[in-house]
Formats: C-alpha cells, sequence, structure tokens
C-alpha cells in the first residue's frame, strides 16, 4: 500500500533541512521525498510501506522535535477504459529499389608466389 505521510520538523536551518532530507531517503520504502510547508519546516515522504512512528523518532533523535501531521493513502491511477490505439503502418518507399540497395565491395588481391595448394 503506498502512502504519503507529512511530518513536521523543527528545523531552523539549511543545514537540518539537508540532514532531515537525508534521513527520509534512508528509510525502507521511501520513492520520493519534498521539504514543503511555508516555513520549509514540513517533509513529505512518499513510499511503500514506510514505518512513520520510526522515522518520526529517528528524526527527533538526530534533527529536532518532530510530529506527524498526516498519513495518507495513495492510490494508483489505472485508467481500464482506455484503449491502446495501433501505431501506424510505416509509410510506402517510394524510393526506387536500386537506390535502397547497398553497395558490395570486393577486393582482389594478387599473390606474387602462389603456394601449391589450390583450395587457397
Amino acid at each position: 500500500m503506498k502512502q504519503k505521510i507529512v511530518i513536521k520538523v523543527q528545523m531552523s536551518c539549511e543545514k537540518c533541512r539537508t540532514k532531515a532530507k537525508k534521513i527520509a531517503a534512508e528509510t525502507d520504502g521511501v520513492s520520493s521525498l519534498a521539504i514543503e510547508g511555508e516555513d520549509r519546516d514540513q517533509v513529505v515522504v512518499t513510499g511503500d510501506g514506510i514505518d512513520s512512528a520510526n522515522l518520526t523518532r529517528i528524526l527527533r533523535k538526530k534533527v529536532g522535535f518532530a510530529t506527524i501531521l498526516s498519513v495518507q493513502k495513495v492510490e494508483e491511477n489505472v485508467d481500464v477504459g482506455k484503449e491502446e490505439k495501433p501505431d501506424p503502418p510505416f509509410p510506402p518507399n517510394d524510393y526506387p529499389y536500386w537506390q535502397c540497395l547497398t553497395p558490395t565491395f570486393h577486393q582482389v588481391v594478387y599473390d606474387p608466389t602462389p603456394s601449391i595448394c589450390s583450395i587457397m
């Protein structure tokens, strides 16, 4: 089940934001991460099977005071009624056949001392 977790963390400087991003990115199941909010104090994490309580506990320990604001289920967009159109066929070749052929070159090598073997 994919979920979106919003955690408010007390971050006063850019170093704290970087540290919070690094901690959130290393958590199991995280697929996307963002810093949002007016004061840029909310960590928004999206992923599959994320332990929100454990992530909040680690952020409290390493960065500053943190609280869980929301945990929401994210639904996948599945278009059942949408049909795929087949690819259009290749356009007809308007060139004459002799322009499409690739030239083949053969090189004749003269051997001044021919061997006795007739196969070579």
